[in-house]
């Protein structure tokens, strides 16, 4: 199994951490000019944050990666942009993008979507693993069976634990008591509605499947067999 480390903007990371909750998280890519395709859904992606906090602080795991228009990810995403506002949520973009911006122009921003999230305090960050190079811009994928990865996986492993005592063997698979930890297994991510939105938008072009409007966010989603009727929270549903 893979892991991602991400160089991750302070603010956001500062932001997310104080709330409440949280299902999913959009972790946006300012420039918005290619999919991350590095994971498999399941697999985790951890937050590292910038210099001078070399250290990671947290994670989620892999869902799903698209392209949007800022607008739209904030009408999916909300809060979970890691942002008050729709303002304040265009400001943490813009700092990081080149060139003059119109405040009407709805650019499009590159979104790795999360399911899971989870935040350490300041005192359970983890000093990142000595072959992360300061010189990394974007991130660093880990092979989490072996060496450095592993290592690496394991301390999360034992922080999760803490914050999360009653699920924690759904999602990290603890063996016990041959080692420690087992092998490190892919989980199967638990959908938010923010995520399913995307997902089912995308498979359908961004077009209504009826009349092919395309104005978004007119468009709206929903099950054929209801949430409520145990219907799968799915793409294929």
């Amino acid at each position: 199994m893979k892991g991602y480390v991400a160089v991750t903007d302070n603010d956001w990371f500062a932001f997310l951490s104080q709330q409440q909750d949280l299902d999913e998280v959009n972790f946006w890519q300012p420039g918005g000019r290619q999919v991350f395709r590095t994971l498999n859904p399941g697999e985790p992606f951890l937050f590292k944050l910038h210099a001078p906090y070399h250290y990671i602080v947290g994670g989620g795991f892999f869902a799903y990666s698209t392209i949007l228009p800022v607008s739209l990810a904030w009408s999916a995403f909300g809060i979970k942009n890691g942002a008050s506002s729709y303002s304040e949520m265009r400001w943490l973009i813009e700092k990081n993008r080149h060139g003059i911006i119109s405040p009407r122009e709805d650019y499009q921003i590159g979104c790795i979507l999360l399911s899971q999230p989870f935040f350490f305090r300041e005192h359970d960050w983890i000093p990142i693993p000595p072959d992360f190079s300061l010189n990394i811009v974007q991130g660093k994928s880990y092979d989490l069976n072996e060496g450095h990865g592993r290592r690496l996986w394991e301390q999360v492993l034992a922080r999760l634990s803490s914050i999360h005592p009653p699920k924690v063997e759904d999602i990290t698979k603890i063996a016990e008591p041959e080692g420690r930890y087992g092998e490190p297994m892919v989980i199967l991510p638990r959908l938010g509605q923010g995520i399913f939105r995307v997902m089912v938008t995308d498979a359908y072009k961004r077009r209504c499947a009826i009349t092919q409007e395309r104005t978004l966010p007119a468009p709206e989603v929903a099950q054929i067999k209801p949430f409520s009727e145990s219907g799968p929270h799915a793409v294929s549903n």
